[in-house]
């Protein structure tokens, strides 16, 4: 049997009741439930991964009050499709404008709704799949009373629609006789948390399988397999995903989890990011390795070399080494800190004339002017080092690195600790 409508579009839910997961925001025992059973609609925005059931959420509520309702998405619609849909709310003054990809209108878009918003002709659902505090209008962000983010589906959210599908004659596959394992439809309901993508999984399982004599599908798992192939992956590059996915690539090796970091390098390298991947690297290998383990920088800097001269799926190897090297080397950030904290000194104007000795002498006069008179060089002692100041004399007191006893940087700390030593006893007897 062939049917209009893909499955996904059909088992869109209709009422807030029939919403399958999002127990956290329209649970019933949620304010926002509450409101909606009580015909209070406030203007919102949705934002969360595709399939996360934005689209639905703002039919179900449509469909759970007794108010107009209108949908367009912003990828397509014009400033004249949102003038008429505001003409036609002033004459209800109690209508819903549904607008999915919000995050798409341009300027002029926004500031003719946010008129509409301050007078309360429409009550705004705004879907996107961006955060919305980076891509929607400080203006629609503030008359939004409420501001939610949608998380994939679960597992047995998933489980639950699959079976509502299979059993609902009117909108699913009820009227279909199926035979479909329950490890076939645990294996649909783990790889995915995205509702849309879990139901035209089914729909194409079904579809793909063959009929018995008595017209009924059999499910196999050779079937299941061949539809499950690279469905379960989401990757939106330069949207929310990506990023969420390098910051917790990033966050993992830092935290020293080998297991995690090579699961985000997976989900990186299925985007098919290679300079992304191994820009972060190399940050990591400097902001999170740093004196710890020195030489980190350099090996990243051969691995994304070989990473270039190999491309995929071979750059998948020196990948796999670099990742689990910085995430297992002892970690220090104690060098760009010290860096920030005289960067903060200097964005301030806690400066002060650069000392006499130290001053550039290479140019006719210099001498004159008593710069580098009293200069020491320190290779003319036989410690290497003699005492003077360098920093302007506003600053002596000054002290910006805080060095870590870890790793490579143990050996530095003695180091700095001694000259520093050095440093306040010629002090005292100056």
């Amino acid at each position: 049997m062939l049917y209009k409508e893909p499955l996904a579009y059909r088992m869109r839910p209709e009422i807030i009741d029939e919403v399958v997961g999002q127990q956290d925001l329209i649970g019933k025992d949620q304010p926002l439930y509450r409101m909606i059973e009580k015909g209070h609609v406030p203007s919102m925005l949705l934002y969360g991964e595709p399939g996360t059931g934005k689209t639905s959420l703002a039919f179900a509520i449509a469909g759970s009050t007794n108010m107009e309702f209108y949908a367009i998405n912003a990828t397509t619609a014009s400033k004249k499709d949102v003038e008429e849909i505001i003409a036609k709310a002033r004459m209800s003054n109690n209508a819903v404008l549904f607008i999915d990809e919000i995050h798409r209108f341009n300027k002029s878009q926004q500031d003719y709704l946010l008129k509409a918003l301050e007078e309360g002709v429409i009550t705004l659902i705004g879907a996107t799949t961006e955060n919305p505090f980076h891509s929607v209008n400080n203006a629609i962000r503030s008359r939004c009373g409420q501001i939610k983010q949608l998380s994939p589906l679960g597992k047995n959210d998933i489980l639950s629609l699959l079976l509502r599908a299979l059993k609902d004659d009117e909108k699913g596959l009820g009227d279909l006789s199926i035979n479909i394992q329950d490890v076939h439809l645990e294996k649909i309901s783990s790889i995915t948390g995205d509702a849309r993508t879990a139901l035209t999984l089914l729909e194409d399982i079904v579809f793909a399988s063959l009929e018995d004599e008595d017209g009924v599908y059999q499910i196999t798992d050779e079937t299941v397999e061949y539809c499950l192939k690279n469905k379960g992956f989401t990757h939106d590059k330069k949207g929310d995903i990506y990023f969420n996915l390098l910051s917790s690539f990033h966050k993992s090796v830092r935290g020293s989890d080998v297991d995690a970091s090579l699961h985000y390098l997976a989900r990186l390298l299925e985007g098919g990011d290679l300079e992304s991947i191994t820009r972060r690297l190399l940050a990591i290998a400097y902001e999170d390795v740093g004196l710890a383990n020195p030489q980190a920088g350099a090996r990243v800097l051969s691995a994304i070399e070989a990473v270039e001269r190999l491309g995929m799926p071979e750059a998948r190897l020196p990948l796999s080494v670099t990742t689990i090297e910085l995430c297992l080397s002892p970690k220090s950030n104690t060098a760009y800190k010290a860096l920030d904290k005289a960067i903060k000194h200097v964005q301030k104007g806690v400066t002060s004339d650069i000392p006499d000795h130290l001053k550039d002498t290479h140019y006719q006069g210099a001498k004159e002017l008593g710069h580098g008179e009293t200069y020491k060089y320190p290779h003319n002692d036989e410690r290497g080092w003699v005492y003077q100041e360098y920093l302007p004399k506003a600053l002596q007191q000054a002290s910006y690195y805080d060095p870590k006893e870890i790793g490579e940087e143990k050996k530095l700390a003695q180091v700095h600790e001694k000259l520093n030593k050095l440093k306040q006893d010629m002090r005292k007897k100056k």
